[in-house]
């Protein structure tokens, strides 16, 4: 999508903070982390959220899900981890790309807001 921040991320003309990708997927630093470790997955596949997934392929949406899985490994987190995606303003979702939030790294709150 031509006017996408995480689109623009993803083709490297804005930079990040990288700590894995794949053939379908692309995980980098929040740039105001909300815990210790605080990394966003997202598919390289435009999508605009949750609300949209029948956009993606079955691959592309379970690729996400292990890419979480891979960073709360590399990162780390034995813990325990929190996955979150917001979809919506309702929800605040700042950026209408797909994307899910892996947070850990210290006792999260048992509140989920």
């Amino acid at each position: 999508m031509e006017n996408c921040l995480f689109c623009k991320i993803i083709e490297g003309t804005i930079p990040s903070a990288c700590v894995y990708q794949d053939e379908k997927t692309y995980a980098f630093r929040d740039i105001n982390p909300a815990a210790p470790t605080h990394v966003l997955v997202v598919p390289k596949t435009h999508c605009s959220g949750l609300s949209a997934v029948d956009e993606l392929d079955d691959a592309t949406l379970a690729a996400c899900l292990r890419t979480v899985k891979k960073v709360a490994e590399q990162e780390g987190l034995t813990g325990g981890f929190r996955m979150v995606s917001n979809c919506g303003a309702h929800a605040c979702q700042s950026v209408p790309h797909l994307h899910f939030h892996v947070l850990g790294g210290e006792q999260l709150s048992e509140k989920m807001v």
